[in-house]
């Protein structure tokens, strides 16, 4: 009894302590915002008739549907052309700079609204990538994804090397940070705004949020702006990390939860069970970009019967699997090849890098550390061929990345 309540409170210290999975945060957070951003970008010249007023699903059809199901997004404020292109260009933005890590926690909030604005505008034109994309969004906001490999990082051990330099020379304290209570600012004024313009209709979920983001943000830079004891900036610390966790598990959860729902729904279909399933869709002309690869691929009877019946098997057989390392990434190296297969014979890669970016959640810290090591050698040799000077840094462990979250980087 004894040993069961040490475990206890040390599975509490753990879970309390630190935020888990950094480097898996820092590569869903990396994943979904290359993802989006790739797609608003490639998408840039239909936007109008994606999202905007010249779409066949007009401003007053997504008003209609939008009174009944009570969905958040921001293009609903206004029919206008010009509010739509500075909603498109802040989702663009919003993507970017979470993409790289800069002023994370703020990114994530605006990537969260940049997604649930334009894809509940026009809710007919996504595909499952999109749903994965809208759930992720949600997430992400609860996550500390700027441990590593972001700009938040870098400048916090920057900043904690200027302070400890500062302290050893007895000099003034270093500059405090600007860009953040700016950020805040502006972010409660648009808020105020929305609030007294009465923009905040329908579902409480997304503006409660917003609000909790902002009060939360404040609060961490005034605990450790004006604070003088530990305890208040130690207490958000805390909720921060288990929020994080908490996050990271539900994240876990709804990818094992697509797969077996996927799974167990294909094996009650009659094209799976006799093996075709996957013949039929590289004969559909809206999924062949290259129409000889899909025939060549159809061409053998056993190849399709392969593919169909190890689809059902991977999918239903995953979630059983995490329990078991090794064959674990076993599957997790069948699915990303799956959608990575998809992504070019069926001509669907923002559903693969979605998908793909969801299995990334549960790859090994150590393969994880590699490939940042392998990113690493490519940005010197790159820097080094343009002519400049770089050095590969140390890889940092999870618990030293976590002074990444520092004022409003976190």
């Amino acid at each position: 009894m004894n040993r069961l309540s040490q475990d206890f409170a040390r599975g509490v210290e753990r879970v309390t302590g630190s935020a888990l999975g950094p480097y898996q945060s820092a590569v869903i957070r990396i994943g979904f915002a290359g993802t989006w951003l790739l797609f608003l970008l490639r998408e840039f010249p239909h936007r109008r008739e994606l999202y905007g007023p010249a779409g066949p699903w007009s401003w007053n059809l997504a008003h209609q549907l939008i009174a009944e199901n009570h969905a958040f997004t921001a293009l609903m404020w206004s029919d206008g052309q010009l509010w739509f292109e500075l909603c498109y260009l802040l989702a663009v933005l919003a993507s970017a700079a979470l993409l790289v890590g800069w002023r994370t926690r703020t990114a994530a909030v605006l990537f969260m609204v940049g997604v649930l604005s334009l894809q509940n505008r026009s809710v007919f034109m996504g595909d499952g990538g999109d749903n994965v994309l809208h759930l992720m969004s949600l997430y992400l906001v609860f996550t500390r994804c700027g441990q590593v490999w972001s700009l938040d990082a870098r400048r916090a051990g920057r900043a904690e090397a200027a302070r400890a330099r500062a302290e050893r020379a007895r000099a003034e304290r270093v500059p405090a940070d600007r860009v953040g209570p700016v950020l805040w600012a502006v972010s409660g004024l648009v808020l105020v705004t929305a609030v007294l313009t009465g923009r905040f209709t329908g579902d409480w979920l997304v503006p409660a949020l917003l609000w909790t983001a902002w009060a939360g943000l404040g609060l961490w830079w005034a605990a450790g702006r004006w604070v003088r004891s530990p305890q208040p900036r130690l207490l958000l610390d805390v909720l921060a990390n288990v929020l994080h966790n908490a996050a990271l598990v539900v994240i876990m959860a709804e990818a094992c939860l697509i797969y077996a729902t996927a799974g167990w729904y294909k094996i009650q279909g009659s094209r799976w069970q006799d093996g075709t399933a996957v013949y039929y869709p590289l004969h559909l002309d809206y999924f062949s970009p290259w129409p000889a690869l899909a025939d060549l691929m159809s061409a053998s009877g056993v190849l399709m019967m392969i593919a169909t019946y190890g689809t059902v098997i991977v999918q239903v057989a995953f979630p059983f699997t995490l329990f078991n390392r090794r064959v674990k990434n076993v599957l997790l190296v069948l699915m990303m090849t799956e959608h990575a297969v998809i992504a070019v014979v069926l001509g669907l890669p923002f559903f693969s890098l979605a998908m793909i970016t969801a299995d990334a959640v549960f790859l090994p810290t150590a393969f994880l550390l590699l490939l940042g090591g392998w990113a690493a050698r490519a940005r010197v040799r790159l820097i080094r061929r343009g002519g400049g000077t770089a050095q590969v840094p140390p890889p940092r462990a999870p618990e030293e990345a976590d002074a990444g979250h520092v004022g409003f980087t976190a």
